[in-house]
């Protein structure tokens, strides 16, 4: 088949060169607003270059990837699918959850598929974290831990468009809590702390964040979340039941470190960047598009999922501002 790609920054190059390598796709198209970046992949992988969005959806694609900049992610998903194109689109939806909502309207009914990029549904460790809860071996849960420490923040200029950090970074916890669990989250209390990189604070986001979700079974969730983590990069997920405890990312490349008296655990070089962590994930996520594109499989994550997770990251964030518990609910009726 043949892919567009919309976007060749950092994701966008990274995605080309997954795609490239999948048997199922036989050539890539692409398009940016830097020619250079554009003519980068044309070389790297033999794709077809064109100048705008509008050419790219006229030159025969069966599938397009959404990689540019958030602001322009819903006009390309309309655009995608007005042309009667499969989308795959990064997260989020849209920089706001009212032109999320937006895109959903416009686009329910369609009959096209959209895919919304959260890798960790497709990371080996967390598909058998979903797998150990709906076959039962757990029991009833009652703790859920997700953690995401970044190694080191984004530049400034990403922080500050960025929508914060519950939206940018912890909305990936959000997502997985939803899926590997089956459960829906109801209410929400969250705080954070300044303690690294002054452009964040000046920005109104904070460094470091933990929040307590309360998922619809009672059972608890906390999510942990910093810019700052010099060891590595470090996803994890604990999941506590009655009957068995199991745990995603106690691997020998953790960026942790034992103080133990005689524990070599672990024993790896540390994680250091995310697309280190989930290079499998992601081919196998872009994999799982090219099934959506050819009509094999349905999307394994759609604008409605997306946008529950955005609605967590939106209590998350009105509830560090207010010092106080949100409930889904009220952020959804707006």
């Amino acid at each position: 088949m043949r892919i567009g790609i919309l976007g060749l920054g950092r994701i966008g190059a990274f995605h080309a060169e997954t795609l490239s390598g999948l048997d199922a796709v036989d050539s890539l198209v692409v398009t940016d607003p830097f020619a250079e970046a554009a003519k980068a992949a044309a070389d790297r992988f033999g794709a077809e270059v064109v100048d705008s969005p509008e050419a790219l959806l006229a030159a025969g694609v069966d599938g397009i990837v959404v990689a540019a900049a958030t602001d322009a992610h819903p006009a390309l998903i309309l655009a995608g699918v007005e042309a009667g194109i499969p989308v795959f689109c990064e997260k989020p939806v849209a920089k706001t959850m009212s032109e999320g909502v937006e895109v959903l309207k416009a686009v329910q009914g369609k009959g096209v598929p959209i895919q919304i990029g959260y890798n960790r549904r497709f990371d080996t460790g967390f598909v058998n974290a979903r797998a150990a809860v709906q076959s039962g071996e757990l029991g009833k849960l009652h703790t859920v831990r997700s953690t995401t420490l970044d190694p080191a923040p984004p530049p400034a200029a990403y922080i500050a468009a960025s929508g914060g950090i519950f939206r940018d970074c912890s909305v990936h916890d959000f997502d997985i809590i939803r899926w590997v669990t089956g459960r829906e989250v109801t209410e929400v209390y969250a705080v954070g702390g300044n303690r690294g990189a002054d452009y964040i604070k000046e920005a109104g986001d904070a460094d470091t964040t933990g929040a307590i979700l309360t998922l619809d079974d009672g059972t608890i969730a906390v999510v942990s979340n910093s810019r700052h983590n010099a060891r590595g990069y470090d996803v994890r997920m604990e999941i506590h039941g009655f009957t068995d405890s199991i745990a995603v990312g106690l691997e020998d490349k953790l960026p942790l470190r034992s103080v133990e008296p005689g524990v070599t655990f672990p024993a790896g070089t540390p994680h250091d960047f995310f697309m280190d962590r989930f290079t499998a994930a992601y081919r196998a996520e872009l994999t799982a598009f090219t099934e959506v594109v050819a009509g094999t499989r349905p999307s394994p994550c759609t604008i409605e999922d997306a946008l529950e997770a955005g609605w967590i990251a939106d209590a998350c964030t009105l509830s560090l501002h207010e010092h106080r518990p949100v409930t889904i609910e009220e952020v959804r009726q707006g």
